[in-house]
Order: structure tokens, then sequence, then C-alpha cells
């Protein structure tokens, strides 16, 4: 039985590389081709622009890329420059398997793409693994390898604060068992295994399209990403190091803070939400239609947008029209 799942998996990978270096399907293609690649002691990292003005950086989450927020950010840069990248090990940026991945190592990495793109004062729009490196950001904001001024960050449904949020099973036996169950795992876990604990984060009526999935397949895929998926996995688990730490520097900020939330989204929804509101009074808290769940910008983009928009238009006195 162990022979004939390895094969299976092997077969698996072989076809996954054949679609992805040859018949890829036309949309990424034209994401890969429309990017650039910057050196992060030497490995690539993906990063790409779009429209014109003021400037707004995008931080994804896990387990995909910034790929996630393709349908998003048209309408965003209609009235923003929106920078978005890829965090090493994700994406079409590089990925390393023995490699020890942290939030400060991404720290450093946004600061590589602020520094070449000459980005001097930006927002943060941030998701899922994404709030915690701007919260490590923000721990961090004083000190001098932090190289631009942030005018807001906005986060939306992330584990802002680990003793709250509620890690489904299969992330633990992923990230929290011994690395040769957690790299076995990764290795042969099926497209349909995945894409079923990513439905059951999207709310019951705004689920994704298998189109949709197929390239987020395709991308997690890209450059063997999903072998090392427990190893990104276990940076869910070292955020309770960061607790407090984290907290402090969120209540004490006076960069305007807000938290949109996906109420359906089990993991790091309504708790989430209403933790946030009670530990950061500084915060602003907005609440999505109660049948949205983990990606908010992705299930109903037009309302994140205005949400997000007016909220920020209120911290900088900028008023817009859309």
């Amino acid at each position: 039985m162990i022979v004939i799942c390895f094969l299976s998996s092997y077969v698996v990978n072989l076809l996954n590389k054949y679609k992805l270096n040859d018949v890829m399907k036309n949309e990424l293609k034209n994401w890969i081709e429309s990017g650039k690649y910057l050196n992060y002691n030497g490995y690539k990292i993906f990063y790409n622009q779009f429209g014109e003005g003021p400037d707004i950086i995008i931080l994804h989450g896990y387990p995909y890329s910034s790929y996630e927020w393709k349908n998003f950010i048209p309408l965003l840069s209609q009235y923003y420059r929106v920078t978005v990248f890829d965090f090493l090990g994700f994406g079409f940026s590089d990925k390393p398997e023995n490699h020890l991945y942290s939030f400060q190592e991404y720290v450093k990495i946004l600061n590589l793409v602020v520094l070449n793109l000459q980005i001097k004062e930006a927002h943060l729009l941030t998701h899922d693994l994404g709030v915690s490196v701007a919260q490590e950001v923000l721990a961090n904001y004083k000190h001098e390898e932090n190289l631009f001024s942030i005018q807001s960050i906005c986060f939306s449904n992330g584990n802002l604060f680990s003793d709250v949020y509620k890690p489904r099973l299969i992330q633990r036996i992923l990230s929290q068992t011994p690395n040769f169950i957690g790299r076995f795992i990764s290795r042969h876990i099926s497209k349909a295994s995945v894409n079923k604990t990513i439905r059951s984060l999207y709310g019951k009526k705004t689920q994704p399209d298998e189109a949709f999935l197929d390239e987020l397949w395709d991308v997690l895929n890209y450059n063997n990403g999903k072998n090392i998926s427990y190893l990104l996995g276990k940076l869910v688990f070292e955020k309770a190091l960061y607790l407090d730490r984290w907290t402090l520097a969120m209540r004490g900020t006076e960069i305007p803070l807000c938290y949109i939330c996906g109420p359906a989204d089990m993991n790091s929804g309504i708790d989430m939400a209403i933790a946030f509101q009670k530990r950061v009074p500084n915060g602003t808290l907005i609440w999505m239609d109660d049948s949205i769940g983990h990606w908010p910008m992705i299930e109903d983009s037009d309302s994140f947008l205005k949400y997000y928009l007016d909220w920020i238009s209120t911290q900088v006195n900028r008023k817009l029209s859309f």
C-alpha cells in the first residue's frame, strides 16, 4: 500500500510539473511574465506593481501567494499604486527545502522590496500570514532596519492572537509533529484534501470555483512548493512566542489600525475580531456580511474595497469616489 501511494504521488508530481512548465494556464503565465525578481541572499523574490498614486503594499497569506489578490488588485490600483510580492517559500519566489523560515526574515524581505522600489511611505494591507509579518514590522517600527514610513495597517482574517486562533487538525499533524511526518504528508497530500480544507474556510454562499482552485494548486506546486508546506506551517505555532510583544506594539502605536473580518471564518473570524476590539482599543473593527469567510477580498471584492477605502480615506483625509 505504501509503495502504491508513493508511486501514485510520484506520478501526480510529474504531471503537475509538466502542467506548470508546459501548459500553465494563460492567466498564471501572464502573472509571472508581468512580474520581476529581486535577489535576497541568493534567492529570487517575485514582485509586481500596479497603478499609480500613494503606495499600498499587500502582504499575502498561507499557503498560497499574492496571486490570491489578482482580481482585487485592478479595483484597488485605480486609486493607489499597489505593490505585491511573494514571501520566500511561497508563490513564484524561491522555495528552499532546508531553510529556517521566520517572521524576522519576511520583514527583511519587505524592506528589500521597499528599498529597491524606492518606496518612502506606504499603507500595509494584510491577510492571514501577512498580518503577523505586519505585527513584526510594527514591533520593530523604530528600528534602523525599517526603511519606510507606515501610514496605516489593515489586517484581515488572520491570526493576530495565538491564544484565540483555532488551528485545524491537519495543521497540527502537518507542523507540530516530527519533521519526517510533516515532510511525508506535505509531499503526498492530495489536491482534493487541500481543496476541501480551503472550501471549509470560505462562506457557504461564496465558494471558490474549480478553475480558481486549479490555479492555486498550480501555484502551490510551483518549484515543488507543496513539499515545504509543513515548514511554513510551523510559523502558525511560533506566533505564541510573540503574542505579548505584538499585542503591546499594536496597543502602543499611533499608526492607524483596522481589522476587516469575514465572520464565517472558523479560524480567525468572529472570535479574533472581538479579541482585536478588546485588546486594541485604538483600532477600528469592520464587519463584512455574515456570509463572508476567510478570504473577504475574494468573496466580496466590491464590499471589501468600499470598507477599506472608506476607512483609509478617514486616516489620510483623502476622499475617494468610486
